[in-house]
């Protein structure tokens, strides 16, 4: 494959968005985790809130497909509904 000037800045572009894409999906990770690691349902409720944001905010980018940002956020309300 040679190297022209339009796929080089393709593949730069790529490393950019893989980055800021990484970072995204780890930030939902970090509050799926929060919600996960709760022991009292007020504690979960109140992490809930904040990890639906940042699912909704990242699917919205298009990061994550919708239906998986849908499937992530039901088993987040079933966690938090079967606690007491």
């Amino acid at each position: 494959m040679s190297a022209k000037g339009s796929e080089l800045k393709r593949v730069r572009q790529s490393i950019k968005a893989n980055l800021k894409n990484k970072a995204y999906k780890s930030k939902v990770n970090t509050s799926i985790k929060k919600v996960l690691n709760a022991t009292k349902k007020d504690e979960a409720l109140n992490n809930l809130k904040d990890a639906v944001k940042i699912i909704d905010k990242v699917a919205s980018k298009g990061i994550i497909h919708k239906n998986k940002a849908a499937n992530k956020k039901s088993s987040l309300y079933n966690f938090t509904n079967k606690l007491k």
